[in-house]
């Protein structure tokens, strides 16, 4: 089987990209979730892996949870810097986000974790961070020889 039948494309998928991203990544947390990054410049966009284990529940509510991340993944995509590798790992509270505000809840739990990660070019209240915005789209700095605007003398 070829590498790209091997899996979905945008999925972590084999044993070894997930070690790799445990292992050499940076990881960020909340209660809900475990996020872990590694830059990979292969990747055309940013690839997901998930890990729901069984302390989240039984398999049904396991299943719920990896769609509803897989879900919310997709959503931040398109503000995602590409080049990165990302697992996401599910703790317990997330089923219990998941049933009492689904889909909104786990998407603002992500969404969080992934502008602390720096891997989202637009913040949580929707305007783009200027870190990764564009440098076109930058507010430029004065040159140390001028007054910034409003500066009183």
């Amino acid at each position: 089987m070829s590498a790209a039948r091997a899996g979905r494309p945008g999925r972590l998928s084999r044993s070894a990209e997930f070690e790799r991203v445990y292992r050499h990544g940076r990881s960020t947390a909340n209660r809900q979730l475990v996020l872990y990054t590694f830059p990979n410049a292969a990747a055309a966009r940013p690839r997901v892996g998930l890990s729901v284990s069984r302390k989240v529940g039984g398999a049904v509510q396991r299943n719920k949870v990896k769609r509803l991340l897989r879900e919310a993944f997709a959503r931040s995509e398109p503000d995602l810097r590409a080049g990165h590798d990302v697992v996401v790992v599910a703790r317990p509270g997330a089923l219990e986000l998941a049933e009492r505000e689904g889909l909104a809840g786990l998407d603002a739990a992500l969404s969080e974790l992934l502008g602390r990660a720096g891997l989202s070019e637009v913040q949580g209240d929707g305007t783009e961070d200027p870190q990764h915005a564009p440098a076109s789209a930058r507010p430029v700095a004065p040159a140390s020889g001028e007054a910034s605007p409003g500066a009183g003398a």
